[in-house]
């Protein structure tokens, strides 16, 4: 039969077992918050510039009227979400293949920026967008009509991932 380890502990004093070091470490810290500058925002009124770093909702790069995207599908692979949905086909531009479906479903989506890591084209980017309602699951699914946007409106963003790299 095996024996219990002995476990020694440290008998408390009473002042330690009130707690009443505890308590007040908490009110000391609480009262020197107090005299701090307050940085709250208004927010309807005033709203929240992020900074290039923030990753906020997923959308398309689009370049001269023409998205960046070539339909390689590496995005939809690598979400963990599943949230990503890329169907290709054959173009007769200077690129072989574009999305005729590209669908990222906003609900969800965790923002993690998988997908702006694998492509290779810099063709799917985190926007600075964090204000997402919807009234409806069906409004929650982004197609390219939604996604799209020019590479001019996401140049910071852009700049951000190509000195990151």
């Amino acid at each position: 039969m095996k024996q219990k380890p002995i476990v020694h502990r440290k008998d408390l004093h009473w002042w330690e077992w009130l707690y009443i070091p505890q308590i007040i470490a908490g009110m000391k810290i609480t009262i020197s918050q107090i005299f701090r500058p307050k940085f709250t925002m208004q927010y309807p009124e005033e709203k929240w510039t992020p900074p290039p770093s923030f990753r906020g909702s997923p959308v398309l790069v689009e370049e001269n009227g023409i998205e960046r995207c070539v339909a390689c599908g590496l995005c939809s692979r690598v979400c963990p979400a599943l949230a990503i949905e890329v169907q290709a086909s054959e173009t007769d531009f200077r690129k072989e293949r574009y999305p005729v479906l590209f669908e990222i479903n906003m609900l969800r989506c965790i923002y993690c920026g998988f997908c702006e890591e694998v492509c290779p084209e810099e063709a799917i980017v985190m926007s600075q967008e964090y204000e997402l309602t919807f009234t409806a699951q069906e409004d929650g699914i982004f197609g390219k009509d939604k996604l799209l946007q020019s590479a001019d409106k996401l140049r910071e963003r852009l700049e951000f991932l190509r000195k990151n790299r």
